[in-house]
């Protein structure tokens, strides 16, 4: 047992919580009230006042002598970054679906809503919002259609509870209702890591003999990894050859593990964590390996061009102010896929009945029976129009 700073991470039972809904309905202050934490710190997010890449939060909650570590992915509401929720998506055990009681259901609070669905994350708690800028009389009302909104969905018996982030009211309702939600059964076998984030931490002009490798970040959604085990990432890193985009896989060694604030020696999964590593700092900065997969040399699949699907259209396509029925997908369509943490573009080369084979853009790591997003342009914008798993 490892105990770090008097807390006995290692043995805590751990929780990564999705934070989404619309913009504008709080989701940031929210967080912030529940682990003291901004999880804007991207400068274009400062400036623009929206969440733009997947935010961390990081706490430990206690409640009756009992502690959870808690991870809290702070997902982009904006339905230009639609990409980017669905794959936080990809990396939670639970969601909190927040909505101002101010404003009320919107398209991206639906979409949202069904974006859960089609990553199969069916824990949720509805957190009512802005309830000190309503009357009493609209609170109630705009409960009744959350109630109504979530009718017949996988949120239907979700608790909602009324809460004010920026007074801080009824904040310890949402902590106690994330005790809860039942931890998940961890998978044991090969580990598997989802990288959401890459980033190079070195600040301008530090000396070399103080330089730190690459680090990633993200969720081990299995196995375990532990300090001085040498990875492979996949797909890894692109180069031109011959006028064509290759992708080569890297491998490094992990230096030292963080849970947040903790250092740590292994890790198992739940909880976000970040791994300082040998690479070459270049390679990580500014995301860059972002929605690759990592895990012990030799042990992942080998890289794709082609995956087949076996998927389901929504009856509508979701986003849109007006309801729209979803057309079929057709041969030759080019098509947006989220699959783990990585987005990329394909086209159909292939239709019968509820499967489809797509050529992609951007390869990935194909894990079967991984579930993931289905987005077509529509009018300029990707819309989500269902879901499937990898075949």
């Amino acid at each position: 047992m490892i105990k770090v700073r008097g807390e006995d991470i290692e043995n805590m039972e751990m929780l990564n919580i999705g934070v989404v809904g619309h913009i504008d309905h709080g989701k940031t202050t929210f967080l912030y009230r529940i682990t003291g934490k901004f999880t804007d710190t991207h400068s274009e997010e400062l400036k623009r006042g929206i969440t733009i890449k997947l935010g961390y939060a990081d706490t430990i909650l206690e409640k009756d002598g009992k502690k959870r570590y808690v991870s809290f992915i702070d997902a982009p509401g904006h339905e230009m970054l639609m990409a980017t929720m669905l794959s936080g998506a990809a990396i939670i055990d639970a969601a909190i679906l927040v909505i101002a009681a101010n404003e009320g259901v919107k398209p991206q609070t639906r979409e949202h809503l069904v974006a859960l669905q089609a990553k199969n994350v069916n824990k949720i708690i509805i957190v009512q919002n802005k309830i000190d800028l309503v009357s009493k009389e609209n609170a109630l009302k705009n409960y009744k259609e959350i109630k109504e909104f979530v009718k017949g969905t996988i949120a239907e018996n979700s608790p909602i509870i009324p809460i004010s982030a920026q007074q801080n009211i009824n904040i310890e309702e949402v902590r106690d209702a994330l005790f809860d939600i039942e931890i998940p059964k961890r998978e044991k076998g090969e580990p598997i890591f989802l990288v959401a984030r890459s980033f190079d931490v070195n600040k301008p002009g530090t000396e070399i003999k103080n330089l730190h490798g690459g680090v990633l970040g993200g969720v081990l959604k299995k196995g375990e990894l532990k300090v001085g085990d040498l990875i492979e990432i996949k797909p890894g890193i692109s180069k031109k050859k011959s006028n064509q985009i290759i992708y080569e896989p890297i491998k490094t060694k992990i230096t030292s593990i963080q849970r947040g604030k903790f250092s740590i020696q292994e890790a198992g999964p739940g909880g976000s964590l970040a791994f300082e590593t040998e690479l070459d700092p270049v390679l990580t900065k500014a995301d860059s390996l972002a929605g690759c997969v990592a895990s012990l040399e030799g042990k992942l699949p080998e890289i794709s061009n082609r995956i087949k699907i076996k998927y389901k259209l929504f009856p509508e396509v979701l986003g849109e102010e007006k309801k729209t029925k979803t057309e079929p997908l057709k041969h030759d369509e080019l098509i947006l896929l989220s699959v783990n943490t990585t987005t990329t573009v394909g086209q159909i080369i292939n239709i019968k009945e509820d499967e489809i084979e797509v050529d992609l853009r951007i390869p990935i790591v194909p894990i079967k029976r991984d579930s993931l997003g289905l987005a077509r342009n529509i009018r300029g914008h990707w819309r989500l129009i269902g879901w499937g798993e990898v075949l």
